[in-house]
């Protein structure tokens, strides 16, 4: 049977996940989110598909998947997937699943590397630094302050997938973060625009913290007076700042510069 009522009770729990109101519950729209969280072993609790999505190849085999684990798999008219999807052009399958669990020791696993965005409010450039993190070989994620949920359906597109593996932390404040870090014996390095430590000269082996601060405000003067070490991206002028994706980048890729040479040695 497809469902062709944008009523139905079982599409109100879709558009309830994608505002964000239930916690605990992810959305993930599209074949490759929903192919990277099976593959992450996220537990599913629902999934829809149009009728004409159903027949293409890639999400058959999704959907056979999720079957064969026991998931309910709802057909779902054209109309009503727009409703149930957040993006403007829907991909043809969307679905419900629990947030992954992390505990603080999967985050500061051995030689830790912990990158932790502090207000950082735009979920794709939160994404963005998940991905990155997880590309750089970061040992876990830390969403601080007022930075967006890491699990709305926006950061999870902008991620790739990287948040459904990386371990995460969230619903945390900046000095909390801080104090973790220190608890786990990391030392806590803030990116500053300028005064800082060149990326290039600072130290970045051995268990680190990387505080990254919120588009235009940065971290909070306490912030970086607290950290072991303020380090500054060279920058040619009048460019004053980056992005806060581009930041993360270019200081993780130097750690593992680092951490590279060091085990190469």
């Amino acid at each position: 049977m497809t469902i062709t009522s944008r009523q139905n009770p079982l599409v109100a729990r879709f558009r309830t996940a994608a505002r964000g109101d239930v916690g605990g519950v992810i959305l993930l729209d599209g074949a490759h989110l929903v192919a990277d969280a099976i593959a992450a072993k996220v537990t599913f609790q629902l999934a829809a598909v149009t009728p004409a999505s159903a027949e293409e190849t890639v999400i058959r085999d999704l959907v056979d998947t999720l079957e064969r684990s026991g998931v309910e798999v709802i057909t779902v008219s054209s109309s009503v997937m727009g409703a149930v999807s957040p993006v403007k052009t829907p991909t043809g399958i969307v679905a419900l699943a629990e947030r992954p669990g992390v505990e603080d020791d999967q985050l500061y696993a051995g030689q830790a590397l912990v990158v932790a965005a502090v207000d950082v409010q735009d979920p794709g450039n939160l994404g963005a630094i998940i991905r990155v993190a997880e590309a750089a070989g970061a040992t876990g994620f830390v969403a601080a302050g007022g930075s967006a949920n890491p699990f709305g359906w926006k950061a999870l597109r902008g991620s790739m997938g990287s948040a459904l593996r990386l371990p995460i932390a969230s619903e945390i404040t900046p000095d909390e973060a801080v104090a973790d870090a220190k608890r786990h014996r990391c030392r806590v390095i803030a990116a500053v625009p300028r005064d800082g430590r060149s990326v290039y000269d600072a130290d970045l082996s051995g268990s680190i913290t990387l505080l990254i601060g919120g588009e235009g405000q940065g971290l909070s003067r306490e912030l970086t007076d607290g950290a072991d070490e303020r380090v500054t991206i060279p920058m040619q002028a009048p460019v004053e700042s980056l992005n806060a994706a581009v930041t993360a980048a270019l200081i993780v890729y130097e750690a593992r510069r680092q951490r590279t040479r060091i085990q190469n040695s």
